[in-house]
């Protein structure tokens, strides 16, 4: 029931700031809440302080005893939404495939089903002898996919 209660005041919280989705919702046993959001513009300590608010201050404390924690993802945290690729277009991304492929590249396109890849690789000129850079691009279903992460360069 619990969670339920959550769940409610996090969607009506989320409803007052649309540039902010949930990434992860975890209570455990011991009424340990753990909210992870991130946003299209990112996430500000703002934006966590008034969706800490919005659940704590509408949870009975005398009903329930917990503990809240709400934080945006992480830098070094996978990406697991279309939603989050979209807002990371024109980044560089490390990919692990389902099959064992590994992958890097700029993310030039996404959508509900799938995101493109494109990078330079060397290859064999057609004739003689050398290397030659090409580009290359790749259409990936998210299904496909075992991991992703931002590339973040300095």
């Amino acid at each position: 029931m619990m969670r339920e209660k959550v769940a409610e005041l996090l969607e009506n919280a989320l409803e007052e700031n649309k540039s902010l989705f949930l990434i992860d919702l975890n209570i455990s046993e011991d009424n340990q809440i753990r909210v992870i959001l991130d946003g299209d513009k990112g996430v500000t300590v703002e934006d966590c302080i008034a969706v800490s608010r919005a659940i704590e201050h509408n949870l009975d404390r005398e009903e329930y005893d917990f503990s809240l924690e709400v934080m945006s993802a992480g830098v070094s945290e996978p990406l697991t939404l279309p939603r989050q690729y979209k807002k990371n277009i024109g980044r560089n991304l490390k990919i692990k495939t389902k099959n064992g492929e590994k992958l890097e590249g700029e993310l030039t396109a996404a959508t509900e089903d799938s995101f493109t890849l494109t990078w330079s690789a060397r290859e064999p000129k057609p004739v003689g002898k050398g290397k030659v850079t090409v580009q290359k691009e790749a259409t990936l279903p998210y299904k496909d996919i075992m991991e992703a992460k931002v590339m973040i360069t300095f």
